[in-house]
Formats: structure tokens, sequence, C-alpha cells
């Protein structure tokens, strides 16, 4: 018999897998071409032509240590040049000492989550979430406090996110670009929200740390701009992956930023070299690290993604679809055609349309489009999507 809180997650599962699932089934039944299939934030662009030339230039060097074990926080030569890298673009001041290689965002936030958590200890999260998030603090006996959406603009309620912060908060967890919404986090909002963790920190007397989750900071559009958040605060823990950003999602490999300024700085990087062995990780993929080494100012084909952006979000739009205009990442956030979230999903399905209902994300009567998906795929849905919308008017 399976564990008792194992069970429990089963129950739960992932609407996002679920609908990738019932993709496959559809597609099998209907044709692939006649599915329309935006659950799964699978890149479809290929990865920069430089990471397969990385890669054939590593194997063809010592093929003996390349897979052999390192660091549990990685090649120094790889965390120092991931340094390099940040100090160049944001004027930050880091070493290979500040930075631990991880099986990808995923894998870097469980490590930080070990590190800090005791049982009972609050993690707060804005909704919409990511919703893997509960099952991340859940597994070191975390709790979860989710501060409430904020439509229209879905960034946080500065109130509504002071309220939530008690004398048990250790954590927070902020994701810009956001997934599901695509919004992103700007200077006003970082700056207040720097200020409400500097004030309660003093008035609880302990470290609140903010983990920045960016799996999607290379995909942003227009005017927005990425802020680099250990500029507004010094507790923040910078999560980062190539899952996105080399369109390299199976590859897991990614790393944490760990600013010396770091209350207990010197006991996090000990204890993240000893969480990544303790769960099992050892170390990130010991080629993948001397890969992303080479390919450091490489980036995914942001033209794609914008185009079908522009495309999908004009479309829905003008049907009459009522969408949150993404400023980064690959997906669409829309209002549901009915209040249940979860039974609009299930009537897009009889249109062979699968997107994720927003209840996943901690925000009922939504949904979330992926759209890093074929060009073709998005123009052979749009008649579904006029069907769809019909239905509802009839």
């Amino acid at each position: 018999m399976i564990s008792k809180k194992m069970q429990a997650m089963l129950s739960k599962g992932s609407a996002i897998r679920a609908m990738f699932e019932e993709g496959k089934r559809l597609s099998a039944l209907y044709g692939a071409e006649n599915v329309y299939d935006f659950s799964l934030g699978n890149p479809n662009t290929p990865t920069p032509e430089k990471v397969k030339e990385a890669i054939i230039e590593v194997l063809e060097g010592d093929s003996v240590s390349i897979h052999g074990y390192m660091l549990n926080a990685g090649y120094p030569e790889v965390r120092q040049a991931v340094a390099e890298n940040i100090n160049k673009r944001y004027g930050a001041n880091l070493s290979y000492e500040n930075v631990v290689m991880t099986v990808g965002a995923a894998g870097g936030l469980n490590v930080t989550l070990k590190v800090l958590l005791d049982e009972g200890d609050e993690v707060i999260i804005i909704a919409p979430y990511f919703g893997e998030y509960l099952r991340y603090i859940d597994n070191f006996g975390g709790k979860a406090v989710i501060v409430p959406p904020n439509p229209p603009t879905f960034l946080p309620n500065i109130t509504a996110f002071e309220n939530a912060i008690t004398s048990r908060t250790k954590a927070v967890i902020i994701n810009t670009p956001n997934n599901p919404t695509g919004v992103v986090y700007d200077d006003e909002t970082l700056k207040a929200m720097a200020e409400v963790l500097e004030r309660k920190e003093k008035e609880y007397g302990n470290a609140i740390y903010l983990i920045s989750d960016e799996p999607y900071r290379e995909i942003i559009f227009e005017d927005a701009v990425h802020c680099y958040i250990p500029h507004y605060y010094k507790n923040t823990i910078v999560g980062y992956s190539y899952s996105k950003s080399l369109s390299l999602p199976g590859e897991r490999i990614g790393y944490l930023i760990i600013p010396s300024c770091l209350d207990s700085f010197a006991d996090f990087i000990k204890a993240s070299g000893d969480a990544t062995r303790t769960l099992g990780f050892v170390n990130a993929p010991s080629l993948m690290q001397k890969v992303v080494a080479l390919c450091l100012d490489e980036k995914t084909n942001v033209d794609f993604y914008a185009k079908n952006r522009h495309d999908i979000y004009t479309a829905l739009t003008k049907m009459g679809y009522q969408c949150t205009k993404p400023q980064g990442a690959f997906y669409i956030w829309c209002k549901a055609l009915e209040d249940d979230d979860k039974a609009f999903c299930e009537r897009a399905k009889q249109f062979n349309i699968l997107v994720v209902p927003g209840t996943s994300f901690g925000c009922k009567g939504w949904f979330r489009l992926a759209y890093c998906v074929s060009n073709q795929t998005i123009q052979n849905s749009l008649p579904a999507f006029q069907k769809l919308i019909d239905s509802y008017k009839n």
C-alpha cells in the first residue's frame, strides 16, 4: 500500500498533465492535425544551433570525466561562467560560490525549500500560481498561504500580500514572467513588495526569503523589462531553468543564484549542496552543465512566440474572449465563458480544444492556453474556438 500522503497527491493529480494525456488520446482518434492541444508548456521551437554544436564539442573532449561526479553544487568553472554572465547582464557581483547548478527550476525550488522549511513554516504564493508549488511546499512540511488574485492586472495586491505575512512566514515564491498569466512584475511592484518584506522582517525579528522562479526570463515582449530582483531585496534567491530559454525542458538543467548578502549565506550554500544530494539528484546533469556554459548568451526564437502571441490574442479577443495580453512567457490567460472553468474546459474538449482550468492555478473562472505550439496549430484551431464561443450564444 502506498503512503497516505502519496494517495492524497494522486487523488488531486495534475490538470495540465491530464489534459496533455487527453490530447494524446484524442489525436489517436481524430488525427493530431484535428486536435488543438494548448495544455502543456512544451516548446515547439528548436534549440539554438549553438546548443547542438556545444554538445558535440563537449562529447569530443574528455569522454571519461564528462560523465563523472563533481561537487554537488556543480562544476566550479560552470558556476563561475554563470556568475560572470549574470554580472555582465545585471550589474551583479557574483562568483561561483553564489551559484548552485540544479536539475531544472523545479529541482532548484525543491532544494531551496528543503534548506529553508521546518514543519509548519508558511510559504506565501500569489494566485494565479504554478500549481506544482503546492506540492513542493508540502514535500517539506510547509504550509502554503495564498494571496488572492488581483484582476485585471494580476500583479500582486500589496495590501493582501502584507496581510498574508505572519510570524511563521519563512518564504515567498514569485514567478515573473508569470505562468499562467504572462504578467511581468514591474519596478513599482517589486519596490513595494521589498518594502513590505523589510518591514515585516524587522517586526518579527527573522529573515523572510523571497524565491524568484524565473524559467521564462528570456521570453519577454515589446517594452516589458525583466528586473534583477536581488537588487530590490537582499534575501532573494533566484531559480532559473534553460527549459524555455534554450528549449531544453527534458534535459533538466538550471541553477540557483544565492547572493552573498543573504542572511545565513554560508550555511545556505553548504545546505544547498547537501540538499541536492539528500533529495537524490546528487548533482545536476554533468553533460548539460558543460553545454549551457558554452551557450550563456544564446536565446530561443522569441519572434516565434511573439507571432503566436499576436495571432492567438488578436483572434480570440476579436471573437469576444476576454484575455490578459501577456508581456512574457508563452501563455494566454482568458476568462472562461461560464463561472465553472472546469465545465468550460470539458465543453472545449467537444471541439477538440485542450486548455487548462484556472482552478488548477488557484483562480476560478479563468483558463490557461499555452501557445508554444506550431503556428499552424493556432490557425487550425480558430474555427473551433469560434464554434466554442458560439455554443454559449445558442
